[in-house]
């Protein structure tokens, strides 16, 4: 079957099935019609030849037989008549002449010993005096046999045609059917292709132009080119094509504003953010000096004020992957140190798995940070006072950063787990903390470096956030390990060492 195009599923296709179908049924109607015009014309010609043959044998046994032998037939008689060489001469006809002593008289070598070869149901029809036929193999070869006793009686006449010729034509008749049946196969399996090919061609179109569509070519159309079902299908499939891509154009059009009045906020949010912070620096210096109730107070706004400034610059963060004007700078990076450092700074309770040797790979430190903070930062978040390990693995081309906690988690399906990637989803809505923004960020950092990032659930219980990243060529140590020991134990980094 020739290719059709996306969308193919595997096994034989429509226009495969519509040819076999229409192959089988022409064959059969091929097969009906042989099997019955060769019985047809098998029964005609034997009819035929049986009819011809037993008018002649009437003719001999009741008129020819008395006229040339009228005192009687003997053995003598017989010879001196010429009557065997008469038959053969008159109509392509042996004779074999029985008068029941075992020695029959014979028109020709070749039927020496017949009598004894011909069917036995030919002696009881010949005894009533009425004259039988049958066809059998005579000599070897197909014959019909008339048998009968002359109308004065007499020994018993066989009268042996020659049906060779019947069997040869019937012959050539069914391989002349068999030629023509398999022509006619030939003939429909190429038919059954064209017309399968014209049917489906507007099927085919639709389904390049679907791919097109699902490739974001959305003016893609189907060429109507008949008045008939596939045209009017054509036309709706256009038509649904043209609410589609109207509705897309509307949805861009307002994600855009949506992402255009995201960033704007933000940016007017800047210029008095900057003042609140500074004013909330001066208040945090100042709040062992206030009474008890107004501390609480100044505490809280200090809190809210750096909740703001976080919420707007993730926002800003944002904004910038929507304008794609983040910009990658990579350089040979220590990760295991790395790693440490961040573990140290953002979530020092968390234990840290590192290989033996030192791991570097060219990447972008900042994206780095900002992907593993934001882990660290969502399992102190999500996951308060539960157990959080950090750990790092080296594969052939890759490297592993997977983050672990033991807290809720989130739900068992890979929908709830990929929720968690999207902007502002959150998997408890009414636990404070957190724009929902941070998991998202982190995804898009991961991407930027050419690398993943994935959640699932632990068997046991809370959330494990894998982080993959390539490595593009093999680079040497920067730094000797920070601390020895064997393969698999933990390896505890100096805390407080900022990150490079």
């Amino acid at each position: 079957m020739a290719a059709t195009g996306p969308g193919e599923r595997h096994g034989l296709g429509i226009r495969t099935r519509l040819a076999i179908v229409v192959v089988v049924l022409v064959a059969l109607t091929a097969i009906v019609l042989g099997v019955g015009a060769s019985a047809f014309v098998d029964a005609s010609l034997r009819d035929q030849t049986r009819a011809d043959a037993l008018r002649q044998a009437d003719y001999d046994l009741g008129v020819l037989i008395p006229t040339a032998l009228p005192d009687g037939i003997d053995r003598a008689s017989l010879t001196a008549s010429g009557l065997l060489e008469t038959f053969r001469l008159r109509g392509d006809v042996e004779t074999i002449v029985d008068f029941g002593d075992g020695d029959p008289v014979v028109s020709s070598f070749d039927l020496v010993g017949a009598l004894a070869g011909l069917p036995r149901e030919l002696r009881p029809i010949v005894d009533r005096g009425e004259i039988g036929y049958a066809w059998t193999s005579v000599a070897g070869h197909s014959a019909l046999v008339l048998a009968g006793r002359p109308a004065a009686g007499g020994p018993a006449f066989f009268f042996v045609h020659d049906a060779s010729a019947v069997d040869r034509a019937l012959t050539q008749l069914r391989i002349a059917l068999l030629v023509g049946s398999l022509v006619l196969v030939g003939v429909a399996l190429a038919t059954a292709r064209a017309v399968a090919r014209g049917i489906l061609r507007p099927i085919h179109a639709a389904g390049r132009a679907a791919a097109r569509i699902a490739g974001g070519q959305l003016d893609a159309r189907v060429p109507a080119t008949s008045r008939d079902e596939f045209g009017a299908w054509a036309a709706e499939f256009n038509r649904m094509a043209d609410t589609l891509e109207a509705t897309i154009e509307r949805l861009l059009s307002a994600e855009s504003r949506n992402r255009r009045f995201v960033a704007d906020v933000a940016h007017e949010l800047r210029t008095p953010l900057t003042g609140l912070v500074a004013e909330a620096s001066l208040l945090r210096g100042e709040l062992g000096a206030l009474p008890p109730d107004a501390r609480r107070a100044g505490e809280l706004l200090v809190a809210d004020v750096a909740r703001l400034r976080s919420l707007v610059d993730d926002l800003m963060e944002v904004s910038r992957f929507d304008a794609n004007a983040e910009q990658v700078t990579t350089e040979p990076v220590d990760l295991g140190r790395r790693l440490g450092a961040l573990v140290a700074a953002r979530l020092p309770a968390a234990q840290l798995t590192l290989p033996d040797q030192p791991v570097v790979i060219e990447t972008d430190p900042r994206r780095l940070d900002r992907i593993v903070g934001n882990l660290l930062d969502n399992a102190r978040l999500h996951a308060p006072g539960a157990p959080v390990t950090l750990s790092l693995a080296q594969s052939p081309g890759a490297v592993t950063v997977t983050v672990a906690d033991r807290g809720p988690g989130a739900g068992p399906a890979d929908a709830d787990l990929e929720r968690l990637f999207e902007r502002f989803a959150k998997a408890d809505p009414a636990r404070p903390g957190g724009s929902g923004l941070g998991l998202a960020i982190a995804r898009k950092h991961a991407e930027l470096l050419g690398g993943s990032l994935l959640a699932a659930a632990d068997p046991g219980g809370g959330l494990r956030f894998e982080l993959w990243l390539p490595v593009t060529e093999s680079l040497p140590a920067g730094d000797g390990p920070v601390m020895g020991g064997r393969h698999g134990e933990p390896r505890s980094e100096p805390a407080g060492s900022p990150p490079r």
